[in-house]
Formats: C-alpha cells, structure tokens, sequence
C-alpha cells in the first residue's frame, strides 16, 4: 500500500490540477480509470529515476561474487548455555558432533564459540528464514532430546562461490 499511494496522489494532482479539494466521497481511482481508459502515464525527471533505482539497487546489493562472502543470513542455534563453567565447552562442541555424524551436509557450517559467560553452538549458513526453519525442522526430528533448545538466530553467514 505505501508504494500505490504516492502514486495515486500524483494520479490525483494529475486528474486535479488546481489542486480543488476533492470530497471523501469521490473515488479517485474510479475516476483516473474513466478518465484515462486504463492508461496512467507518469512522467518521472530523469534525475530522480536514477536517484531511486540506484538506491535501490544499493538497498539489495545480495550479489555473490567469487571468493568467500559474508552476508546477513541465518543459523540455527543448537547449543546456548553458561552453566557448569568447566564442562561448556566440551559439551558446546559435543553438540555440534552429533549433529555432523548425523548431518555430513553441514560440514565446515558447525560454528562452536564463547561469549564469556555462555558458550554456543551454530549450524549453517541459510539465506532466507525459510530455509533455516526447514533445516531446524529436520535437526529437530533428528534431535529431539535437544529440540527444545534449537532455534534460528540471525547471523552473518559465510557463502563461497567458486
């Protein structure tokens, strides 16, 4: 709806262009569509179309170039705890373990680290939500003992292309 109504306003100007306010009850777009048989055309300065398709092609730069590239994405957290200080990390890694032996897919995505006092443990690099929640319903079919734990967490990911 936020990107039909600058349009519609610019319509309305179009279609009144002394600026006479029009009453509620006037259907603008039943109005540019009598008017103008279907056909809206808008007239945008050159200048400032390319103003807001640069800055949109900025706002969505997910291109992947060769080499290793870091990129907002997802991760399932299967391990998260600060308890039991001596054990953490043995088991933080334990986790991440079982989850590999099971899942030989997420090789090199087990990423086991501390953030004093709590250790964790995170698998994958997903780039939509949909993907990670996917994945966190087949590891919680795998795991269930740990199921309640899992959760997806956003995260910087790391995707390598060839």
């Amino acid at each position: 709806m936020s990107k039909l109504l600058p349009i519609l306003c610019v319509a309305a100007l179009l279609s009144n262009p002394a600026g006479i306010a029009v009453r509620a009850e006037d259907n603008v777009v039943e109005k540019i569509q009598t008017e103008s048989n279907g056909n809206v055309i808008i007239d945008i300065p050159e200048n400032l179309l390319d103003l807001l398709l640069h800055s949109a092609r900025k706002g969505h730069s997910h291109e992947i170039k060769p080499g290793i590239n870091r990129l907002s994405g997802f991760r399932i957290q299967v391990f998260s705890d600060g308890r039991n200080q001596h054990t953490l990390e043995a088991r933080a890694k334990a986790r991440g373990s079982a989850i590999l032996a099971k899942f030989p897919k997420y090789r090199g995505q087990i990423y086991t680290y501390s953030s004093s006092p709590n250790w964790y443990t995170r698998v994958g690099n997903f780039r939509t939500n949909a993907e990670a929640n996917a994945a966190l319903t087949e590891l919680k079919k795998a795991f269930p003992g740990y199921s309640s734990e899992m959760r997806v967490v956003k995260s910087q990911i790391v995707v390598v292309k060839p």
